[in-house]
């Protein structure tokens, strides 16, 4: 891709674009490398970050509604999830241990007619609780937490000029997405749904979080974990 950067359309030079929307940058590197192993390094989003912000400026076309905030924002983490991706880092027992856990939360959810919890999700698959959430904490790392993890781009979400020839029908599939996200999040536990609302929506941290729930940092990742596998499970189907 030419990753040639000039005056663009938002009418400032890249210098100027970096000296406004960089905190913007580093922003979102924090929020998603709290998400990531450990050998995935803040300075490295954020270089990826500043690449994705510089296209932006330049693809950005305030006619099609979205602000450049918003654009750039879904840019600069795209920019960032796909230099982490150019790295097959994610184990296959992971892959292995997200297909059983969501196979298991789909049969039980089935057969108790209700949401099962985390203790008799581990009991089933025979781990132990930490074993669980623990498993569970590779996988939340493995997807990288975005919409795209539910089975729709983040892209989805912000007309680009080269999905334009096939925006009537993408239109729809986008809005029936979104349409199915809400309804499966209004089925899941209280809990569940708020934490996403205020890591999601809200943009706070686990600790912040913790703090409004009265639960420890390390129990609002169980409980994203969770609710992530839950959202998972419910839209598995969707597409098909």
């Amino acid at each position: 891709m030419n990753r040639t950067l000039t005056y663009s359309r938002t009418g400032a030079s890249p210098e100027k674009v970096i000296a406004k929307y960089s905190t913007l940058v580093i922003r979102i590197a924090h929020h998603l490398v709290a998400r990531l192993p450990p050998n995935i390094q803040v300075e490295d989003l954020v270089q990826a970050g500043m690449i994705g912000l510089l296209e932006a400026q330049q693809k950005y076309d305030p006619s099609k509604g979205a602000s450049f905030k918003t654009y750039a924002g879904i840019r600069i983490r795209g920019s960032m999830l796909d230099d982490i991706r150019k790295g097959d880092w994610v184990p296959r027992s992971v892959h292995r241990n997200n297909r059983q856990i969501s196979e298991m939360i789909a049969y039980l959810a089935g057969e108790l007619s209700r949401e099962p919890n985390d203790k008799e999700i581990a009991e089933h698959l025979g781990m132990s609780l930490d074993q669980y959430h623990s498993a569970l904490n590779d996988i939340n790392a493995g997807r990288l937490i975005g919409m795209e993890d539910l089975g729709v781009s983040e892209d989805a979400f912000v007309i680009d000029s080269h999905r334009e020839e096939n925006l009537p029908f993408q239109e729809v599939v986008d809005e029936s997405f979104k349409v199915h996200l809400a309804k499966a999040i209004t089925t899941l536990p209280a809990r569940d749904a708020l934490v996403l609302s205020l890591y999601y929506d809200e943009e706070l941290n686990l600790k912040e979080i913790g703090v409004i729930i009265g639960v420890s940092e390390s129990r609002v990742c169980q409980i994203q974990n969770q609710a992530m596998q839950r959202l998972q499970t419910k839209l598995s189907t969707w597409s098909k």
